[in-house]
């Protein structure tokens, strides 16, 4: 048999080499609107898909990178307070270096699962595991504040003990009374004392 032949067959017979992680791994850019005292992060659910991830696991990931509340219906997830792209682009590459891409490798070829009641990242290119460590909540300042005197428009996202409307801006509690859960009000902010805000609705 021919030489250039036979290596002819011998490369058609070897697997396809994986192309670079970065060609691999394509991730929509995020897309973030204001909504008064919050920032949607409408595609999250295409970001998730890209990255063959929980669209909730995502979200809250991404809540905890940006040290604040937040709600997901599913399709778009809402976070307290005024984020820039450049703010979800940081908490996603985060997410990414953490709960997609392979330690050994740095292919995005792996599966997030449950040994033993760790979570684990196995890599299907590779082989390799790794546990996933749980971060602390990032200390990324959220630049939105409370101050007396001021009107802000607020969803109630629970209830106190007292029956009032419980709402979250930037680091704050703020007790609406007369609101109920699932309202968005404008509220009168009449005191702050430490983390907690009063406010009347206006």
């Amino acid at each position: 048999m021919d030489y250039a032949i036979a290596l002819d067959r011998a490369f058609d017979a070897l697997p396809e080499r994986p192309a670079e992680a970065d060609a691999r791994l394509t991730i929509p850019d995020p897309e973030g609107e204001t909504d008064g005292a919050f920032t949607r992060l409408t595609n999250v659910r295409a970001i998730a898909t890209a990255v063959s991830r929980d669209p909730e696991h995502l979200f809250r990931n991404v809540q905890r990178e940006l040290g604040t509340n937040g709600q997901f219906d599913g399709q778009r997830a809402r976070y307290n307070g005024s984020f820039s792209v450049a703010d979800f682009e940081d908490a996603i590459d985060a997410y990414v270096a953490e709960f997609v891409t392979c330690s050994e490798c740095g292919l995005p070829d792996t599966r997030l699962v449950t040994e033993d009641g760790v979570d684990r990242l196995r890599c299907t290119a590779c082989g390799a595991f790794r546990p996933v460590q749980k971060k602390p909540k990032s200390t990324h300042t959220v630049r939105e504040t409370v101050e007396s005197g001021q009107t802000y428009e607020l969803e109630i996202t629970g209830t106190g003990r007292k029956g009032d409307g419980v709402a979250e801006r930037g680091r704050y509690t703020i007790f609406v009374p007369g609101a109920r859960e699932g309202q968005t009000v404008r509220a009168y902010i009449k005191n702050t004392s430490g983390d907690l805000a009063f406010a009347r609705l206006v």
